[in-house]
Parts: structure tokens; sequence; C-alpha cells
């Protein structure tokens, strides 16, 4: 089972590399921010209640859907980019066994 739930993170994260490519930024941009969504875990530093709850907010699935949506409502690129970034961020580590807190 787990190696099903990984393979469909697995493609979830292909996707939202098809994703970024019908945006209109350079190549780098995807590999620079990557990463970012990390930055919820700088919650642990007050503590472990605010850092679950800040780190499930960062890569909760929804909200990024919600972002990229109203990037693509809106038509505004910075918003889709947002919430391809974070999909693909949330999808990447649940593909390599981390999950929401």
């Amino acid at each position: 089972m787990k190696f099903i739930l990984r393979s469909e993170e697995c493609l979830m994260f292909i996707f939202s590399l098809y994703l970024f490519s019908l945006l209109d930024f350079a190549w780098w941009w995807y590999p620079a921010l990557l990463l970012v969504p990390d930055i919820g875990m700088a919650g642990y530093l007050f503590s472990s209640k605010t850092g679950a709850i800040l780190y499930n907010i960062f890569h909760h699935k929804g909200i990024a859907l919600t972002l990229g949506l109203m990037g693509l409502l809106l038509t505004n690129h910075w918003f889709m980019l947002m919430g391809i970034i974070f999909f693909g961020h949330s999808c990447m580590d649940r593909m390599l066994g981390f999950g929401l807190k």
C-alpha cells in the first residue's frame, strides 16, 4: 500500500512540473522555490503545537489548490506559481515519506 501511495504522490509531483511548464517563468524558479514551504517549520521555534499547525498549513494540498485556482481565476501568474510550488512540495514530501504533523 505504501508503494501505491508514494507512486501517486510521484505522479502528482510530475503533474506539478507539467503545470509549472505552462507558466511563463524561467525553469530555475521551480527548484529555487521548491523548499520555500518548509518555512512553516519555523513555528517549532515557538512550540511544537505552533510548529505542527504552521507546518500543516504550508503543506496542505487544499490550500495549494486554492491558491492555484485563485491565480487561474484572477489570471495572476504569481498565485498560480505559489499554488503549484506548494502542491509540488507537498507531493514531494509525501513521496519521500513525510506527511502532515
